[in-house]
């Protein structure tokens, strides 16, 4: 797909808006039991419904005094010390395969609640008592799309998930980095921000939400990870958000150049990146997650042919995105396509054909 073909929301004055509220779509048995083979489900001790008997809260605010969206929630005692205690636990399981040797160390700091958005989710700090260094995880109903998502990331993109499941309640670890919204604001014009850098993985990043379908990477739903190199800075751009996977029914809605909030990041590219070098980029990305999927080709048939059989999307809006990619693509093999695990599937095999083929080619010399 060239990066000049789609243009921006705000340049057509078009909505660039997804479903205000997505519907949760329940864990069937089939992916349940992906989950447990894959090391996924685990015995939790706090659930999300726990979490959700609130006493009162109290709205917070950033250091500007604006509305952050976050709740900080408050118990009562008897309930707070079973939380807390079962909040460490789970803190310990993601961080240390359940050992608690150093769990004295830990205090639960605060819980924090989100009205926004799909997911409702709480984030919990955690506190080292001796140091007060804090670290964050997050507990959120469980959604069977949002599962796949992080499923797909897992698989295909250069980053690795720690998540788990039990029942009805998901267990995210916290993914680090800059809100691409506060970096957008506060880093990107910085004397010291190599632009070139960060529009090559900006295109990157376009390529690998659009090849696995994953919707809604407006800028405050990605972070940037800046990690010093030789003589610079490198960059990644890593979705926090997998609500959207596979869900929307408009192609554009997949491919984070298309949304208002990124247009200064679509301009920053088209200013520093010629055409010939923003193919490059979207080839080497493509190059990789098809490395990925050849390695880990055994967990991702076997998480297709439970997503293929699943429902994660209206009937809908799966027509529409069969109609559009078809369309795009000049492939009728979309309109035959009967769930979106199925379009996503297909997805990729349209987009990693030529790569796949070059990567088979060359194992075959190397074996003659």
């Amino acid at each position: 797909m060239a990066f000049s073909d789609i243009t921006n929301a705000e340049r057509e004055k078009k909505t660039d808006a997804p479903s205000r509220k997505k519907p949760f779509y329940p864990i069937n048995n089939q992916l349940r039991g992906y989950l447990k083979h894959n090391g996924r489900e685990v015995n939790l001790p706090v659930s999300y419904d726990d979490l959700a008997r609130i006493t009162y809260s109290v709205p917070l605010k950033d250091k500007d005094g604006k509305d952050t969206f976050w709740e900080k929630a408050l118990y009562d005692m008897n309930q707070w010390e079973y939380l807390r205690d079962g909040l460490i636990t789970i803190y310990a399981i993601l961080k240390t395969e359940g050992d608690l040797t150093f769990s004295k160390h830990l205090d639960v700091a605060r819980i924090d609640y989100c009205a926004f958005g799909n997911s409702n989710p709480f984030r919990i700090r955690i506190v080292n008592k001796y140091n007060d260094n804090y670290d964050h995880f997050y507990i959120k109903v469980a959604d069977a799309s949002r599962i796949y998502g992080l499923e797909l990331e897992h698989i295909l993109s250069p980053n690795r998930i720690t998540y788990f499941t039990h029942y009805n309640t998901l267990v995210e670890e916290h993914i680090p980095g800059i809100p691409g919204d506060l970096f957008t604001q506060k880093f990107l014009n910085e004397p010291n921000t190599n632009k070139i850098r960060f529009a090559k993985e900006f295109v990157k990043f376009n390529e690998r939400c659009f090849v696995r379908l994953l919707g809604d990477m407006r800028s405050y739903n990605f972070v940037v990870d800046i990690t010093p190199d030789i003589e610079d800075f490198q960059y990644r751009l890593r979705a926090i958000d997998f609500d959207q996977q596979s869900y929307e029914g408009r192609k554009n809605l997949y491919l984070p150049q298309y949304f208002k909030e990124n247009l200064i990041l679509v301009n920053l590219t088209l200013q520093y990146l010629n055409k010939d070098s923003i193919e490059q980029y979207q080839s080497e990305e493509r190059t990789m997650m098809a490395f990925r999927v050849a390695d880990s080709r055994y967990r991702l048939m076997e998480l297709f042919n439970t997503m293929c059989k699943d429902v994660i999307s209206t009937p809908e809006k799966m027509e529409q995105l069969k109609h559009e990619l078809a369309s795009y693509f000049n492939n009728p093999k979309f309109l035959k396509c009967e769930s979106m695990g199925d379009v996503v599937k297909l997805n990729l095999k349209q987009t990693l054909r030529k790569n796949l083929y070059l990567i088979q080619q060359a194992k075959r010399k190397k074996t003659n």
